[in-house]
């Protein structure tokens, strides 16, 4: 499962790219979207072909926005899905109290049968923990100290191989909201070259080539601001989700180890 998501990740991009100049030149770029059928010329002045024709009248610089958000759009909802299912089943918090009021109780098969019905990172760390729980209780060797030790240890490694599928893939996310934007004033400094080209022609200015330098100017923009907001905003939503996760599982953690050292205090 991991190669596969590795593998996913790794093909996203070319595969973004490839699409994005699809759509760029047969969609965009389609002559039904401009008059005279020709792509050179000026978009339709209605319908959805006339909004299609000035998108790709914003030049080269459009397909390599298409394809960062193509991608911002892909990694969402890899993330939304991987984050949801690392949630478990239930409610985190529920989850927490649960394991809470069992771990009092003493039923820690009741805790172990919980973590399976919930599923998700913050079980699989409860379960490892439990699992190195009822290890220390049945070793006769170690001092209550060092067991203690053992299972904080056992639940810091528990949690360092869940958080990294977690966080995985919000780099591209997060570098993309920053780059989008980048790329949008690149777009936007190449168009205004281009109409201040046409202005400075000798006589009247070309006005295709007037109209065509500000659209690709205003296009750019427009492409990169909505991919960085889109980013942006998915970025923090998820950081705050993977945070909600990690209090969950420092805070059932912390009850665990606080259990067994109350029903095992240290002299």
């Amino acid at each position: 499962m991991k190669n596969v998501k590795t593998a996913f990740a790794a093909i996203v991009i070319p595969v973004a790219l490839i699409i994005s100049f699809i759509i760029y030149e047969f969609v965009l770029g389609n002559p039904a979207n401009f008059i005279e059928n020709n792509p050179d010329g000026e978009p339709v002045k209605f319908g959805v072909g006339g909004y299609l024709g000035t998108i790709y009248k914003g030049g080269i610089i459009v397909p390599i926005l298409l394809t960062m958000l193509l991608v911002v759009i892909t990694f969402t909802i890899e993330r939304f899905l991987t984050i949801n299912a690392s949630k478990g089943k239930g409610s985190v918090d529920a989850f927490v109290n649960k394991v809470r009021a069992l771990l009092s109780q003493g039923d820690y098969t009741g805790v172990i049968n919980e973590c399976d019905r919930q599923k998700g990172s913050v079980a699989n760390v409860v379960k490892a923990g439990m699992g190195m729980y009822r290890q220390m209780e049945q070793d006769k060797e170690l001092d209550k100290e060092r067991k203690i030790l053992a299972i904080q240890k056992e639940l810091e490694e528990a949690t360092t191989l869940e958080l990294p599928m977690l966080s995985k893939n919000l780099t591209i996310i997060s570098t993309i909201a920053s780059i989008a934007t980048l790329m949008g004033l690149l777009g936007t400094v190449i168009g205004m070259i281009r109409a201040f080209k046409a202005l400075a022609q000798a006589g009247a200015p070309d006005a295709i080539a007037l109209s065509t330098g500000i659209s690709e100017a205003l296009i750019n923009t427009a492409l990169g601001i909505l991919t960085s907001t889109i980013a942006i905003i998915f970025y923090n939503y998820f950081t705050s989700k993977i945070d909600a996760l990690t209090y969950g599982i420092d805070e059932a953690g912390y009850s665990i180890v606080q259990n067994f050292a109350a029903k095992n205090k240290v002299s």
